[in-house]
């Protein structure tokens, strides 16, 4: 089973290699096959593709708005016919199962290519009448944008971002999760194929000392990162000793509140996939399930039925619904989480393990796991584990969910189920969180903003508000009469 690419980095529009970088070695998941190996970037291949971004962005601010839209268009295009090739791709860099990748990834993709492209044209300012005179503004590009990705989602991130930075008339350079390195590179050459001007869309591939190099770079004017917490506030930090632009899309712990006259499976169809589509690895995640006690036995029985029936599997199986983490070390993690929620008093319902048998032993598999009779205290309840591990809290009250909901110092999102509205709105209301649902979890359509109050992040990523993140406002005021000086 191989997946190498051409070369390990994309600059200039085209593939290059230097082999005295690092050695990176993409692992399978499902069965800890290499099934590439990548070198990480030397200090010259940075150089290279900054400078190359820079050169091209310039004359690319210049380009027409509606000629950038027609070329991101086109990139999505592309994406949607080659679908199945880049959901293959996503799997094995990642271990998601093809059931996921062939509608989640690169199809999210192109999405954000084709919105992007669609608005380009209407990247505009305004003019504000004072009298005789008058104020206009317009939005100009940044310059060089530094995208950091993460492994969970390696096509969507190198998209997303690369989508509305460059509609805003900014190149980039993207540096992916050294875990998930082959993606990326998919999505530059396919935007070269789609007619990008060589430079704009860079990738180099590295460990934490490449993306560091390149936060601290004097010409990248942005960085956008996508990770843990941890890193967000090493890379803010580091971005603001030069006073770069952020946006940083970090970690969740959100609740997910179902109360009493909710519609039962719905929700328990709810929390499923607020915790184990992608096995748990979703940032947004609802891990933290306040179910009403009037309810809580028979949504746990509904709930239970439905996760033992979950199909593990081998990820390239299309009927493989949950495939492994993303490497054994990460599995380790999660294992020690559930044995933390047994040691904390949590009781367990179903999984708690590691996954055996039909040469899972093989691969980073663990069994969906569900808690019941987790309280707030408890670690499983206030860290973000990032896997299938989902602890259900009762509660009593309104005022009880929203106030134990919102004690977290993280503020990615959060969803409400009931079938009474006003109830729905006004809870969402108070809750703490950036990205909120009703009746629902985790569907993001690109023209839904998305991003976390509190140290869950800074800025949004998708729909127009990310334009706001790729752009700055350039303000001139236009005297219409003469000047005249008091002194």
């Amino acid at each position: 089973m191989r997946a190498q690419p051409v070369a390990s980095h994309y600059i200039d529009g085209a593939y290059v290699e230097d082999a005295s970088g690092a050695l990176i070695e993409c692992v399978y998941p499902a069965t800890g096959e290499i099934v590439a190996r990548l070198h990480s970037a030397t200090p010259a291949l940075i150089e290279r593709a900054v400078a190359s971004a820079k050169r091209a962005q310039v004359e690319w601010e210049r380009t027409l708005p509606a000629d950038r839209g027609r070329i991101l268009r086109r990139a999505a295009d592309i994406m949607r016919d080659r679908n199945h090739d880049l959901s293959v791709l996503e799997t094995l860099d990642t271990g998601k199962p093809y059931q996921e990748t062939i509608v989640a990834d690169a199809l999210s993709g192109a999405e954000a290519f084709e919105f992007y492209g669609g608005i380009a044209s209407t990247i505009n300012g305004e003019c504000i009448p004072l009298g005789d005179s008058f104020v206009y503004t317009k939005r100009i590009a940044l310059g060089v944008c530094l995208g950091i990705g993460a492994w969970n989602y390696p096509t969507q991130i190198a998209a997303y971002k690369g989508a509305a930075a460059l509609a805003c008339g900014n190149a980039v350079v993207f540096k992916p999760s050294e875990v998930t390195p082959l993606c990326a590179l998919k999505v530059a050459e396919i935007l070269t194929e789609a007619g990008l001007p060589k430079g704009l869309y860079n990738v180099v591939q590295g460990y934490g000392e490449v993306g560091s190099t390149l936060v601290a770079h004097p010409d990248i004017e942005k960085v956008s990162l996508t990770g843990s917490v941890q890193t967000g506030a090493r890379v803010m930090a580091a971005a603001g000793a030069d006073i770069k632009h952020v946006t940083m899309e970090l970690g969740g712990k959100s609740p997910l509140i179902v109360f009493d006259d909710a519609d039962l499976d719905a929700a328990v169809s709810g929390a499923i996939l607020a915790n184990f589509y992608s096995a748990g690895q979703i940032c947004s995640n609802g891990t933290r399930v306040f179910v009403h006690r009037n309810i809580r036995a028979e949504f746990e029985t509904r709930l239970v039925e439905r996760v033992r029936a979950i199909r593990l599997g081998d990820p390239l199986d299309p009927e493989t619904q949950m495939g492994p983490l993303i490497s054994q070390a990460h599995m380790e993690r999660v294992l020690s989480y559930m044995q933390l929620g047994r040691e904390e008093g949590a009781r367990l319902l179903c999984g708690g393990g590691r996954a055996k048998g039909d040469g899972l032993a093989r691969g980073a598999y663990v069994l969906p796991t569900v808690f019941t009779g987790v309280t707030d205290d408890m670690r499983i309840a206030r860290e973000e584990i990032f896997g299938p591990v989902l602890s259900i809290l009762e509660f009593s009250t309104e005022d009880e969910v929203i106030a134990r909901a919102n004690d977290t110092d993280l503020g990615l999102a959060a969803s409400v189920f009931t079938r009474d509205l006003q109830r729905a709105h006004r809870v969402i209301d108070r809750i703490h969180a950036g990205t909120c649902w009703i009746n629902t979890h985790n569907i993001m359509p690109v023209e839904m903003p998305f991003g976390g109050v509190k140290k869950s992040g800074v800025g949004r990523e998708n729909s127009r508000a990310a334009l706001d993140h790729y752009s700055q406002i350039k303000s001139v005021y236009v005297e219409m009469g003469g000047v005249q000086a008091p002194y």
